[in-house]
Formats: structure tokens, sequence, C-alpha cells
């Protein structure tokens, strides 16, 4: 499973509600959750390889040795959200970007476990930061379209070399 780089129109598409909790969802989410530890992540979205649906993985601990805080949130929504505060993030499809992004401190979500099962989680700080950077991927909202003008024109150039590899890949023969 690999990760789907800025500028693939996937990216901008967004999720689908999962309405199928089985066997194939599990394998999915498995495979999200390596891909995610392959590329030294702490989150992972599915429209971030490939697939348009309201799945999220994540481990705020980004260690594979410690699964401990390893979740799957299937179709998420905020319910409540208090705060906020400017941070540094990154992202597994826009390699080497990294910029300050206003995120709510406090959020309280909804989300169904892979059995289907609705759950409920309040969450602060660094957790609550990757659940809301994922949880945009699922509407098709990237994290370039939060950063202030300044840091936009800053990474204009690193955007730049992305859309110019993406269209080398899309005028590469295929094998």
């Amino acid at each position: 499973m690999d990760i789907v780089l800025y500028p693939d129109p996937v990216l901008r598409r967004g999720g689908k509600e999962v309405t199928v909790f089985d066997a194939a969802l599990r394998e999915t989410a498995a495979r999200m959750v390596e891909a995610m530890y392959g590329d030294d992540g702490c989150g992972l979205a599915a429209p971030q390889v490939g697939l348009e649906l309201k799945l999220l993985v994540l481990n705020p601990t980004a260690d594979p040795n410690d699964r401990s805080q390893e979740m799957v949130l299937v179709n998420p929504k905020v319910t409540q959200r208090k705060g906020s505060e400017w941070e540094a993030e990154g992202c597994l499809s826009f390699p080497g970007i990294h910029a300050e992004v206003e995120r709510y401190t406090r959020i309280t979500v909804s989300y169904q476990d892979l059995d289907g099962k609705p759950q409920e989680l309040r969450a602060e700080g660094f957790l609550a930061r990757v659940i809301q950077h994922e949880m945009d991927h699922l509407s098709g909202v990237l994290f370039v379209d939060r950063f202030s003008p300044a840091d936009k024109i800053r990474v204009r150039a690193q955007l730049e070399d992305l859309e110019a590899r993406y269209r080398r890949q899309l005028a590469a023969p295929k094998a």
C-alpha cells in the first residue's frame, strides 16, 4: 500500500461513508497502519492511500514498537471542540513540508470501530491535532489549505516540485 502524494486528485475527493464492516475493512485498516509506520507517520487517512473511505488510523507515539495507543476511526465526526493553538505539522502526502496549522486543543469525536459499534473519544493536545489533521483528509481538505499566507509563499517551490513530479509520473509510459 503506497502513500499518495500531492497533487493526486484523490486527496481532494475525500472519503465516503463506510457501510460494510467486514474482514476486508479490517485488512485495509491493518495495511494502512503498516503503511503509516513504513513512512514514519503518526496518522494516515484512507484517501492518502487512494481509497475514498471515511477511515483513518493513528498512533500518536508513531512507534511501531509501542502500539498501545494505536486507533482506527471509521466515519468519525467531531461533536465538540474547545480552544485553539498553532503548532507545526507535516503530512505523509507532502514529504519535507512543515508549517504551523491552527487546530482545536480539545475535541470529542464520535466514530465507529471496525465492528461498526458506535464509540466516543475525548482527545486533547497532540492526539486531538492528529485526529483533526486526518479527518481533514476525509473531507478533501489538505493541511496546506490551513497554512498562513506567509507559509504558503514559503513552501510554494516545494509544492511546485511535487506537482512537476506528479506530471512526470502521468506522462511516463505504463509498464
